[in-house]
């Protein structure tokens, strides 16, 4: 590399890397407001890993509450780690502040929730504001942003637990109020709040799939200080001066709901930049009431963060019909393009696509075609006819599933999976949902979810993992709705879809023993370079022996479904729980090799963070608690690892 072409690339990254961290702390949810998910620390490395040992171990008391907890209620919580405590919520509405040493508790916040009616039932984290006008010591000074499935948001000081008293009502917003008319199930809270400036914002989780005039999924910034409404974003424009509005119908965008924000959004404060993940408009697989591209949704949208006024946005699906949110968090980073670095936005899909785009612009850093899609044959529907597919990277998992690639434990089961698979209509990726029913693949638990991914800022590396199962979805005319409800049937689930002519059901493609019909691998991890768009490594991740009888209680290497993310080290490493099978792993970053195992005391869908305690020792936490909807082991554990003393 020539001296100038260096000097360039120095001066660029001085000019618009993220703010550096010396790696002690992590202040955010996702380690910075980029959603990294990336540590400096590497006393944990290759060489030492497989030394790794429970350090502490607490429970939240979660499974102790008066109420049994609801059987689809999910542990999803990432620490953050500030002023010197490790703080996380729990889904019953807790917050914990912990001995990052120890896992002593020192305070906890019960904004306790109760009832089993929520769509989401989980609270993937908490974020941190500094109020600089406070003197040290002061009452929150340093405040803790909170939001529970109740859809309340609260502030409450760092250092005591105590309501912030001056934000809100009594330290509290009703995140109900001004939205409409709503049912308990119709609007949670699931993701943490996000601060940039002194504001903080929060999205929402919205059952989309109910009934066309779902709650608006509209994005909210309030004031950290005092809790005022700053600004208000509604993902469906109503506006006919809103250039998006023309990917609406007039009449049908002025009654439609979601597209909401249920994710983790991702902040750029010297940019003034939200980078906002939107799902689907209401309802998922119906659109013949909300014709058109339906711009905003389904799309990442770059928001100023001042006004909440849209910069640009990118559709990674046109006019879904597959519940094809966008579900993981917007990850800022640099690339390397013509020798000097590029300000990006890396964004993983359902689909298994990862789109590289330029994150002051949106234009795509990789090439992305529009391509002629299967057309719906459902009256009153109009599907899109393109879709939009990046020529890199390659998808990280598989998009389409002939008979021939059916899978089965014996010729009887795989026969039953190629004879379903026929009957199906099936036509490659956005094949639209019928009256007959429809193979989708990758279904909604496919690709990457939530959990995201994990970016090593130096190498230029992501990190994902991914399920790779195959749905079936299928609309039923509203006067046979009722009835195929009635009958139901295992791993099922309807919803009513009302407004329009069609309920829907769907659920995984399975044999007759239960097992997914898709070709294994179910679960995969792989690392790809953003520079390249190529992947350097791909491996199944998940071993089968807690999931099967004990007659096949052994590792033939199919993988396993998986709901949580990575973690990256600068020790070489990448840190993944996420697996049914309820471990925690250590991959080696440069190959995928498995360096690392241990069996948790409950399976951890969450995504692990680290950290370096006062002692000097470097931590590796996860929540381990299980997950309701994924069927794994259910506990409410905050599981610490470290090396041993020295």
């Amino acid at each position: 590399m020539s001296r100038l072409r260096a000097a360039s690339l120095l001066c660029l990254a001085l000019l618009i890397a993220p703010a550096a961290r010396g790696g002690d702390d992590w202040p955010v949810y996702a380690s910075d407001a980029g959603g990294t998910r990336w540590s400096a620390l590497d006393q944990i490395r290759r060489e030492n890993v497989g030394e790794l040992a429970v350090a502490w171990t607490v429970r939240t008391g979660d499974l102790d509450a008066p109420e049994p907890p609801p059987s689809h209620m999910a542990f999803e919580a990432t620490p953050i780690l500030v002023d010197g405590l490790l703080i996380l919520p729990t889904p019953l509405g807790r917050v914990l502040a912990l001995d990052p040493e120890t896992g002593r508790e020192r305070w906890r916040f019960d904004a306790t929730v109760s009832g089993s009616q929520y769509s989401e039932y989980t609270s993937r984290g908490v974020a941190s504001w500094l109020d600089e006008t406070r003197p040290a010591g002061a009452p929150c000074r340093r405040r803790i942003f909170a939001a529970t499935v109740a859809s309340r948001l609260y502030a409450i000081d760092a250092a005591s637990g105590a309501r912030c008293t001056d934000f809100g009502a009594g330290g509290e917003i009703d995140l109900r109020r001004d939205v409409g008319p709503l049912r308990p199930w119709d609007y949670t809270i699931s993701s943490p709040p996000t601060v940039i400036g002194d504001l903080v914002v929060v999205g929402s989780a919205i059952g989309d799939n109910q009934r066309v005039d779902e709650p608006p999924g509209i994005v909210r910034a309030y004031d950290a200080r005092s809790g005022a409404l700053r600004w208000t974003w509604d993902p469906v424009p109503r506006d006919d001066r809103d250039p998006a509005f023309a990917g609406w119908r007039p009449e049908q965008a002025r009654r439609v709901g979601a597209a909401n924000a249920w994710s983790i959004l991702s902040a750029d404060p010297g940019r003034d930049l939200l980078f906002v993940p939107t799902g689907s408009a209401s309802p998922d697989y119906y659109g013949g009431e909300r014709l058109g591209r339906n711009d905003y949704a389904n799309s990442l949208v770059a928001l100023r963060a001042s006004t909440g006024r849209p910069v640009w946005h990118f559709q990674v699906v046109h006019h879904d019909l597959w519940d094809y949110d966008v579900p993981a968090q917007p990850i800022l980073t640099e690339v390397e393009r013509d020798g000097l670095l590029v300000p990006a936005v890396v964004q993983a899909t359902k689909m298994g696509f990862v789109f590289v785009l330029h994150r002051e612009t949106g234009a795509p850093l990789f090439p992305v075609e529009e391509r002629a899609v299967p057309a719906s044959d459902v009256p009153g529907e109009e599907s899109w006819p393109t879709q939009p597919f990046p020529l890199r990277p390659e998808p990280i998992v598989p998009q389409r599933l002939r008979p021939e690639d059916a899978f089965g434990l014996t010729a009887w089961d795989r026969g039953r999976c190629r004879d379903r698979i026929a009957a199906l209509r099936n036509e490659g990726l956005f094949t639209p949902p019928s009256l007959r029913g429809t193979i989708e693949y990758p279904g909604i638990a496919g690709g990457t979810n939530w959990g995201s991914a994990a970016v090593d800022p130096r190498r230029r590396v992501a990190f994902l993992n991914a399920s790779n199962l195959a749905f079936t979805v299928q609309l039923i005319p509203r006067a046979d709705f009722d009835r195929a409800r009635a009958e139901g049937g295992a791993m099922r689930e309807f919803a009513p879809q009302a407004g329009t002519p069609y309920g829907m059901v769907r659920g995984p493609l399975l044999s007759p023993l239960f097992l997914p019909c898709t070709p294994p691998p179910w679960g995969v991890v792989g690392a790809v370079s953003l520079d390249s768009g190529g992947w350097l490594w791909k491996q199944r991740f998940g071993t089968i022996p807690d999931r099967i009888p004990a007659a096949l209680a052994f590792d033939p290497g199919w993988g396993l479904p998986n709901l949580g993310g990575p973690l990256a080290t600068a020790g070489g490493l990448v840190f993944l729980g996420a697996s049914m099978d309820g471990d925690l792993r250590a991959f080696d970053a440069d190959t995928g090799a498995e360096l690392w195992h241990d069996r948790l005391p409950a399976a951890g869908n969450a995504n692990p963070m680290t950290y370096r305690g006062p002692s000097g020792r470097q931590f590796v936490v996860i929540a381990a608690g299980g997950h309701g909807k994924l069927g794994t082991r259910r506990g409410d554990w905050v599981v610490a690892y470290a090396l041993p003393r020295r």
